[in-house]
């Protein structure tokens, strides 16, 4: 009897095996429950209007208005170097000499040339005489005066030729010296004795005595407010490195037409009138931006891209939950954002945190208790 009850067992277990299974597989389909975000603790600060000044600081160097080059006008071995770097020069000073050798072989052959051509123009100036005197006398006819007059003229054109080739050749012998048109401060050597130049070649650098300018760079998305804001007087000021607590007067001299090919910044020239400006010194140019009224101050992590567009984290401070806000950014000013709309005061804005955020979600103020928070609110809108 017990072998006859094990079949009916078996076949219950079978009938109920089917839907054990479907149970299992409509268990395994079911969505699990989404775990609720987090509350984050973020920082947040109470937006304030007030006005948003403050200045661009630029990193420059003193330069002389007016640098030269100054190279031969002829080509030739360099032979000696008057003059280091450093050197104060004067107008006329000898700075570097060439080998005069050739030069003055050509010179004298120029004056050979024009010794020959004044001794052929005497002889035929001679024979014109002659020959007019003759001519009166009824001796020649006019056709062999003219002849005479003609080869007359020649020979003169020829000496007159021969006169500028003798002062260019005696021109090119001076060049062989090289002397300063200016006075002023060797700033650079090119080329050292010993060197074979060409006409022109950049030898010694000269900077020019007299106004001493400050050069940097402006970007290119700033050189229209550049303009503007260093058009006021006392706007520009120059602080020289290693000179402490002195602040000097700049005037906008020069802003250059067109951008550096390769950083895309636009150079400007500021004129410095005082004598503790020196050459190559390290300086910072201070450029005091206008006040501006009715505008908001924010850290930088305040302010984030969201969907293409400058936004922040607006917190309910009911809710307890944020929001995303829209902003338009005028300008950063430090370490913080100016923000010319988007937000008014009162608003309490997250500072920190703003990239683990999604909107609606909820969050807790870090370091801040409630009490205080609304304390801070209550304020900010007393204020306005």
């Amino acid at each position: 009897m017990p072998n006859a009850r094990f079949p009916l067992r078996l076949t219950q277990g079978l009938r109920l095996a089917p839907a054990l299974v479907l149970a299992l597989a409509l268990a395994a389909c079911s969505k699990p429950q989404e775990a609720p975000a987090p509350e984050r603790a973020v920082r947040t600060q109470v937006v304030q209007v007030g006005s948003a000044g403050g200045t661009h600081e630029f990193a420059a160097e003193v330069r002389a208005r007016t640098e030269s080059r100054l190279g031969f006008r002829v080509a030739g071995k360099l032979v000696a170097r008057r003059v280091n770097l450093g050197d104060t020069v004067k107008a006329g000073q000898v700075l570097a000499q060439l080998d005069p050798q050739d030069l003055k072989l050509a010179q004298d052959a120029a004056k050979a040339s024009q010794v020959a051509a004044q001794a052929n123009y005497d002889l035929n100036l001679a024979d014109f005489r002659r020959a007019k005197d003759l001519k009166d006398q009824g001796f020649v006819s006019g056709a062999e005066l003219e002849r005479r007059e003609t080869a007359l003229k020649a020979a003169k054109s020829q000496l007159d030729q021969a006169r500028a080739q003798m002062n260019v050749q005696s021109n090119q012998a001076g060049y062989a010296v090289l002397q300063s048109d200016v006075s002023g401060v060797v700033t650079g050597i090119e080329a050292e004795p010993g060197s074979v130049v060409n006409a022109g070649t950049p030898i010694v650098r000269v900077a020019q005595d007299g106004p001493r300018d400050v050069v940097f760079s402006v970007p290119e998305d700033r050189v229209a407010s550049f303009r503007a804001a260093a058009a006021v007087p006392g706007a520009l000021k120059v602080k020289l490195w290693g000179v402490e607590g002195v602040m000097l007067d700049a005037t906008l001299h020069e802003v250059a037409a067109a951008a550096d090919a390769s950083t895309r910044t636009f150079q400007v020239k500021a004129e410095v009138k005082s004598p503790a400006a020196k050459l190559g010194q390290t300086a910072t140019v201070q450029l005091e931006l206008p006040k501006l009224a009715d505008v908001i101050k924010l850290p930088l992590s305040a302010v984030m891209e969201f969907q293409g567009k400058s936004s922040v984290w607006l917190l309910d401070p009911k809710t307890m939950t944020v929001s995303t806000q829209v902003v338009q950014v005028l300008s950063a000013d430090g370490n913080e954002v100016v923000i010319s709309g988007g937000l008014r005061g009162g608003q309490e804005v997250v500072t920190a945190g703003v990239h683990v955020l999604t909107p609606g979600q909820k969050v807790k103020r870090y370091g801040l208790t409630e009490r205080a928070a609304a304390a801070a609110v209550a304020a900010s809108g007393a204020s306005r």
